[in-house]
């Protein structure tokens, strides 16, 4: 089986802030330009954005759908709001559904908790554990993926509205979470120095807002290209199918360190320490990044040179194989 190269996380035109060129034709160029396999449809829970996706994809009978010669797998972000111990948190989710039945009986049960027209990426009056217990009830194949993990807003481990485990934010449906997405500002050698994180599979995606950002973090499979493989591959960890991802530095990410970009305040964790979390532009308490988080809730020392043998998921293939993967090398 041929290798491939996925991106599961991106978005449409109907998404605020993302390019109003945004289409099926578009995304399918701009994927066989950099040799992505599988990308993510983005925003199925829009209600045009859905029937845009009816009408140019092809049903392949593997679970995926194709455009000019692109495989696509049905996924949507979501944002779920709710109250808990007193505080609010909003966390955002990558959903992936296995046909157009499950993401339109997804759609119907979401509606009650908010507007799915109003934006791409919806917000929803909802417990994140009532997410997927929605979204599994229209099919148990579906994955819900919390994302960009640690960012620090919206996000599962975010220093403004996130939690400390995965368990205090899906509590009895903890069990049904499987992947976590790093997310920018994040690597996968940053989330194994958590050993609660050793049993999810670890992926970075685009969250592209254009097409021409798509795969500037992906994933890389050696395993049949369909929905069920590939949700196997993740779920079990299986490391010689899902092989490694392809990242960023994380410092390039927009929520690595801590700081405030107006006032060009930017501090690794012990800088922010030192300065009593204040920011010394404008005196206001900084938000606290990604590896500040890290951190906070990590039990293992940093190594990067070596993969903790329980750690969920595949490698890091490292910033520098984008350019080999885009050339085809071996990359093991």
């Amino acid at each position: 089986m041929p290798r491939f190269v996925a991106d599961f996380h991106i978005h449409s035109r109907y998404s605020r802030a993302c390019s109003k060129d945004l289409s099926v034709e578009e995304l399918a160029k701009w994927a066989k330009l950099k040799g992505i396999g599988v990308l993510g449809t983005g925003d199925f829970t829009h209600p045009l954005w859905l029937e845009e996706l009816k009408d140019a994809l092809r049903e392949t009978g593997t679970g995926l759908y194709e455009h000019a010669g692109v495989r696509f797998l049905l996924t949507s972000e979501v944002n779920t709001l709710f109250y808990k111990a007193g505080r609010a948190h909003q966390i955002h989710h990558v959903l992936f559904a296995p046909s157009v039945e499950a993401v339109e009986r997804i759609n119907r049960e979401l509606e009650p908790f908010g507007s799915l027209s109003l934006d791409g990426r919806p917000t929803l009056r909802m417990e994140a554990w009532r997410l997927v217990e929605v979204v599994r009830g229209a099919d148990p194949r579906c994955l819900v993926v919390p994302a960009h993990a640690w960012t620090p807003w919206f996000s599962l481990f975010g220093s403004t509205s996130g939690f400390d485990a995965v368990e205090e934010c899906f509590e009895h449906q903890a069990r049904h979470i499987h992947v976590l997405e790093t997310g920018l500002s994040s690597d996968p050698a940053m989330n194994w120095r958590l050993s609660a994180l050793d049993r999810y599979a670890l992926i970075s995606n685009s969250d592209s807002h254009s097409a021409r950002r798509i795969g500037r973090e992906a994933n890389v499979f050696d395993c049949a290209m369909s929905y069920d493989a590939i949700a196997e591959a993740l779920k079990t960890r299986d490391r010689t199918k899902f092989l490694f991802t392809v990242e960023f530095f994380p410092e390039e990410g927009k929520y690595h360190y801590d700081g405030h970009r107006l006032c060009k305040v930017r501090w690794a964790p012990a800088e922010t320490k030192r300065r009593g979390f204040r920011c010394t532009g404008c005196g206001k308490r900084v938000t606290v990044g990604v590896m500040h988080r890290v951190e906070a809730l990590a039990d293992r020392p940093e190594d990067r040179r070596r993969h903790p043998p329980d750690a969920g998921g595949a490698r890091d293939g490292g910033a520098g194989l984008r350019r080999g993967v885009r050339q085809g090398q071996d990359l093991r």
